[in-house]
């Protein structure tokens, strides 16, 4: 999920935010009707947002990947 967000593991709770909102600007699927591939996309960078945004998620995350 990190490299789906462009950051680092290390990357602070703030730095993984800011990420997000850039991607998911990007890839929104109104800015990019009938791209099933940016949907997609948008739909991959909300789960990683989901679970590197959440302490308890991520945790289990960089303990089982």
């Amino acid at each position: 999920y990190y490299d789906v967000l462009c950051v680092k593991p290390n990357a602070s709770a703030g730095e993984i935010k800011k990420a997000y909102y850039k991607l998911a600007r990007l890839k929104h699927p109104d800015k990019n009707p009938g791209d099933e591939e940016c949907k997609k996309e948008f739909q991959e960078i909300g789960t990683a947002y989901q679970v590197l945004s959440s302490e308890d998620k991520r945790r289990e995350y960089d303990k089982n990947g």
